[in-house]
């Protein structure tokens, strides 16, 4: 069921929608069937991430000379959606696909982009970003995990919260400080191939309320030995310049993601209230569920569109941080109100884990608080005024 009638964006040429049957196709048979055995063991299963890469579904929008799909953020876009209408959004392929990857097509050298895209296009590597500490969150400048230079390597210490993918990932973009003394200036990003290393090990894949599927951990540094090598960018000190330039695509994938759970959320609510039977008429007969309903449907089709609006942008390099910082906090606000809507004309049985929308309602509630909280996103908007 088409449950938001807006047309298709200007940029989902006939490639894009080849791709995005075949994304859905394989989204269907190889992700969807497994959400709930995800869900208890709180990870994926492994062979996914091959699967995907045989799929050709890894670093879709990464350049076709290191292994990836030589696509754009809208290949990124279609994948986000499916696994959005699907239910399988605790599968970190995005996190790795348009997240991690992206720092080494922008930012790593010759050889990093030959060594790390392949393998990440393949599976072989699954991919995270540590930002986040137990005593920083949206404030990335007051990281601490340091990266002591050590003749040709660096010794990185430190700890790390709050990490998607964390549980299994092999291949993790650490922030750290490479110079304490100069603060934002002081801040670098190196990569980490787990394997290969000493001193690294996980903590606790985290008790979560929602978005269960994904193995988000903790990681601790002690003493880990990587070469210099490692760092991304021709200099130290350019990582927080870096945070701040992908930022506003990891935004709009938050509000991609919030459309797509809208989405689903409707299409499940409308099937609900014309099966299910109250005072002896269909709960959809009612005034009051039409009358919520609807506003559920309109607040959803203005975030699609502008999230739509927003995607042509970034495709265009002219997505700002303002702009990105509104879709954040515009649809992630409205994702909650939709689903809570949803959720209350299932009544009691809206409540159940069994129930789809009883997942949604969980799952959608840390999309006001990843990415930088909405209350930050507020604070970034009041800087373009």
């Amino acid at each position: 069921m088409q449950v938001l009638q807006v047309e298709r964006p200007s940029y989902m040429t006939e490639d894009l929608v080849i791709f995005d049957e075949a994304t859905r196709k394989f989204m269907e048979r190889e992700a969807a069937p497994h959400a709930d055995k995800w869900t208890a063991q709180k990870h994926v299963d492994r062979a996914i991430w091959t699967k995907a890469g045989e799929m050709g579904l890894l670093c879709v929008s990464a350049p076709e000379q290191y292994g990836g799909g030589g696509g754009s953020f809208a290949h990124e876009a279609v994948i986000i959606d499916h696994l959005g209408r699907l239910g399988v959004d605790g599968w970190g392929i995005t996190l790795h696909n348009a997240i991690v990857a992206p720092y080494i097509t922008h930012y790593g050298s010759e050889e990093q982009k030959r060594r790390w895209l392949p393998r990440l296009a393949s599976g072989e590597l699954v991919g995270a970003i540590a930002m986040t500490e137990p005593g920083t969150g949206s404030d990335l400048q007051a990281v601490k995990t340091s990266a002591r230079r050590d003749g040709n390597h660096y010794v990185i210490n430190g700890s790390k919260t709050f990490i998607t993918n964390g549980g299994h990932a092999n291949f993790i973009i650490v922030v750290t400080k490479t110079d304490p003394a100069k603060g934002s200036k002081g801040t670098s990003l190196i990569c980490i191939e787990t394997d290969e290393v000493e001193g690294f090990r996980r903590g606790r894949v985290l008790d979560k309320i929602g978005q269960r599927a994904n193995d988000t951990a903790e990681l601790f540094f002690d003493d880990v030995r990587v070469p210099t090598a490692n760092l991304l960018g021709a200099d130290e000190g350019m990582g927080f310049i870096q945070l701040m330039q992908q930022l506003p695509q990891e935004r709009l994938i938050i509000a991609l993601q919030g459309v797509a759970t809208m989405e689903r959320a409707l299409e499940h609510t409308i099937t609900y209230v014309k099966d299910r039977k109250a005072f002896g008429k269909a709960v959809v007969e009612f005034q009051n569920t039409q009358f919520k309903l609807a506003e559920c449907k309109t607040k959803a089709t203005v975030a699609k569109v502008f999230s739509q609006h927003c995607t042509e942008l970034l495709l265009k390099g002219k997505l700002d941080a303002f702009m990105a910082s509104m879709a954040k906090l515009w649809v992630t606000d409205v994702q909650c109100e939709v689903v809570d809507e949803c959720l209350q004309l299932h009544g009691g049985y809206g409540y159940m884990n069994e129930y789809p929308i009883a997942r949604m309602y969980a799952d959608s509630r840390v999309q006001k608080i990843y990415g930088g909280t909405n209350e930050i996103m507020k604070l970034l908007i009041a800087r373009s005024l």
